[in-house]
């Protein structure tokens, strides 16, 4: 028999999607799958409509709003399979996309985590931002995808078509064994939404496991269905959580040297908000930084005994991707 699999999505008010997305899930060929929805609190009909619609498809429903993180970990706590697979609401999938992952983790018990390619459903030639064909680090902290750039897309033409250990693995659509989720705790709900699978994924990289994209499945995901890039609030979200993020899993003198960088670098950020009038999110850097301070010695309790150096990780980039991108004009992950 086939690995027991659990989809669950995680939904907040987001009836709209899974009317458009639900049909694509529910047709998925896997031989031992269960199909759950969370839902973080929704006060639109959501629930009522899957009752309705979907009486086969198990719901689980959060006393409130969690946030992506904690919700998925209250609900999770609530499943039982050998993998768990987070999906977007906002994600179309084809029917054959989930055995082609598990079997490439099935191959290697040193495996924990995996994506397939992740591809935009408004024009399924592009990769999407949220994953592409796999995500990447560069030395200072800064994220990155084979695929995806910064905001420069590309079109998928095979030429990532390769099974490769990552860094970091999309929370889109994010395939992990369910004994190593029990194992390092699941996701940080202090990080509320964004980068959280990054966290994820560097603890477990510190542990020694490996984190994959499976290029042989492909999802299709709309991107920004919760909050859009044009949200100071997830900007405030990224800067915060980059800055938590690289304190808890560096080493100790990385991490002290490295974070005092990207506060500089957050800096810059800060003046080109300003320069252009968008106050909005240059607040959203002093509110990051000062809630990243605020829970310092929280975050330092955190840190694990064993770090890795970041350089020493499948998936780093050695230099900086913002110097390479933006002096180098670098745009694609191939010309790196």
């Amino acid at each position: 028999m086939e690995p027991s699999v659990a989809v669950v999505i995680l939904n907040w008010n987001g009836q709209s999607f899974l009317e458009r997305f639900l049909p694509s899930v529910v047709k998925t060929k896997y031989s031992n799958l269960q199909i759950v929805v969370a839902d973080n609190a929704s006060t639109d009909n959501s629930v009522a409509f899957l009752a309705q619609h979907y009486p086969n498809v198990e719901v689980i429903i959060n006393d409130r709003n969690y946030g992506f993180a904690e919700g998925y970990n209250q609900a999770l706590a609530k499943v039982n399979a050998d993998y768990f697979v987070l999906l977007n609401s906002d994600v179309e999938v084809p029917e054959n996309w989930i055995k082609p992952v598990i079997d490439v983790m099935q191959s290697n018990d040193s495996i924990a985590a995996a994506q397939p390619k992740i591809k935009w459903q408004q024009n399924k030639a592009m990769f999407e931002y949220a994953g592409a064909a796999g995500g990447l680090i560069d030395s200072f902290g800064f994220t990155f995808c084979r695929g995806r750039i910064f905001d420069h897309l590309e079109e998928d033409l095979n030429q990532y078509n390769t099974d490769i250990p990552v860094f970091w693995a999309s929370g889109a659509a994010f395939f992990i064994k369910s004994k190593v989720w029990k194992e390092v705790g699941g996701l940080d709900a202090d990080l509320f939404a964004h980068m959280e699978e990054i966290d994820l994924c560097w603890r477990l990289k510190n542990k020694g496991y490996k984190v994959v994209c499976c290029p042989e499945a492909e999802v299709y995901h709309v991107g920004g269905g919760t909050l859009n890039a044009s949200s100071p609030f997830k900007s405030y979200l990224n800067f915060r959580n980059n800055l938590i993020i690289m304190q808890k899993n560096l080493p100790f003198g990385e991490a002290i040297y490295k974070v005092f960088i990207r506060l500089w670098l957050d800096l810059a950020a800060w003046f080109q908000f300003a320069f252009k009038g968008q106050f909005g999110f240059a607040f959203s850097i002093n509110k990051a930084h000062y809630h990243f301070f605020k829970a310092f010695f929280k975050t330092a309790a955190k840190r694990s005994s064993h770090q890795i150096a970041l350089s020493k990780h499948d998936g780093t980039l050695n230099g900086s991707i913002v110097w390479k991108y933006f002096i180098g004009k670098k745009k694609k992950f191939s010309e790196l």
